[in-house]
């Protein structure tokens, strides 16, 4: 099978990763890719968000498959677009991919189908949601309505903090376009954990569980970032939680967005918190997460290629998905100054001998190649991956790869795993 993978990040290049290894997979394409990618798949410099050229692409190379990974793309209707040139999609449809595109939606869909969450108001516009927070009790969580690269979020402890996200979002366009609507929400407490699904919008089967880490610095210190590692498993998504999870959140999600019209095929993500009062959702993503997929895929036993076709085809049901009883850790290394501003460009040294540690896995997210010789490219630039028998083993793999990997002002957290 021809098989094109859109996107150019960590998340792309795991899933392209695990497609190799299947037995049908002959011709794996990247648009646009990276440079690490350039290494397992043929690279294509079309924009993710070039719905046109991509479906004209696909066509005129009669891909038999196409991923689409990132959540922009998928929010603007990619899928739709290749489905109805004839060609086949893996990833929801537009009128799915709103569960992620829209906060607003999301909040108004769990809160008419009971699914639970943290208590909410919404508002478009700044003076509404300038007198709400001077009344609100606090801390409290003020999100941006649409897609922000995962950064839209910010955690507000007092009435300033709340007005000023306010204003950053809805009157500074921090945000953009995503910040015309926002969502203000209590603040829930307890463990976060990551839940990814496969679903094909009759049957839903949760991946293994992970734990991503937002924030830039150790101890959940700095900006919120899209994410600067994460492990898996969860050390207290416990078997009775899952069960918890499956009755209340994952199929009355799938049933929800059924019953509105809203056939949800593809990889569904639960952003989870475990509260006292039960798991609760914090958000929903319409996609692999990144870094998640950095530790999730490697622990699974089947073909990904299989189980995207049986997605496509509503056969989800006829395939027992297996995992490894292993652990992975992925440590990302960073552009210093990230999230913020940082500089592109610099040479990445080590990868060589980093990658040859036993049960390493070096996932790129940006860089470029120029040569045999790779640099930075974008604010998040390598995933470190580590599998072992247990999250300490991981940890310590994992970072024993770092130490032989270098680039000018590179950034990374140091309490990856220890949660």
């Amino acid at each position: 099978m021809k098989i094109l993978v859109v996107g150019s990040g960590g998340r792309e290049h795991a899933i392209i990763w695990k497609l190799k290894q299947s037995p049908k997979a002959d011709k794996i394409y990247c648009a646009p890719g990276n440079g690490g990618i350039s290494e397992i798949a043929q690279c294509v410099p079309i924009s993710a968000m070039d719905i046109d050229k991509m479906v004209a692409f696909a066509k005129d190379e009669q891909m038999d498959l196409v991923v689409v990974a990132p959540d922009d793309p998928l929010a603007a209707g990619m899928v739709d677009a290749l489905e109805t040139a004839g060609i086949r999609a893996l990833g929801p449809r537009k009128n799915a991919a709103i569960i992620e595109a829209s906060k607003v939606f999301s909040k108004e869909l769990m809160k008419k189908y009971g699914i639970p969450s943290a208590a909410y108001e919404t508002f478009d516009d700044p003076d509404s949601a300038k007198a709400y927070v001077k009344e609100a009790s606090y801390p409290l969580v003020v999100k941006a309505d649409g897609l922000a690269l995962g950064k839209g979020v910010l955690i507000c402890k007092n009435v300033d903090e709340a007005l000023d996200a306010v204003a950053a979002i809805m009157e500074d366009g921090k945000f953009g376009e995503a910040g015309r609507r926002i969502v203000v929400e209590e603040f829930m407490t307890g463990p976060e954990v990551s839940v990814l699904a496969f679903t094909d919008g009759k049957t839903i089967v949760p991946m293994v569980s992970s734990q991503d880490h937002k924030r830039a610095y150790d101890n959940d210190e700095g900006l919120n970032t899209g994410g600067m590692g994460t492990f898996s498993p969860s050390r207290v998504y416990t078997e009775e939680i899952s069960k918890e999870c499956m009755e209340r959140i994952f199929i009355p999600t799938m049933e929800a967005m059924n019953k509105e019209g809203r056939p949800f095929k593809g990889i569904l993500f639960f952003g989870l918190m475990l509260t006292a009062s039960g798991p609760k959702v914090l958000e929903y993503n319409a996609r692999f997460g990144d870094p998640e997929t950095q530790v999730v895929l490697p622990r699974l036993k089947n073909d990904l290629l299989e189980i995207f076709e049986a997605i496509i085809d509503e056969k989800l049901d006829t395939l027992n998905i297996e995992w490894h009883d292993n652990a992975a850790v992925c440590v990302v290394m960073a552009s210093g100054g990230y999230p913020e501003n940082y500089v592109k460009g610099y040479e990445i040294k080590g990868l060589d001998i980093a990658g040859k540690q036993e049960d390493i896995i070096i996932f790129h997210a940006g860089t470029r190649k120029e040569g045999n010789t790779y640099y930075t490219n974008g604010g998040r630039v390598l995933g470190v991956t580590a599998v072992a028998e247990n999250i300490e083993k991981a940890r310590e793999k994992a970072y024993a790869a770092i130490s032989h990997i270098d680039f000018k002002d590179a950034h990374y957290r140091r309490d990856i795993g220890i949660k």
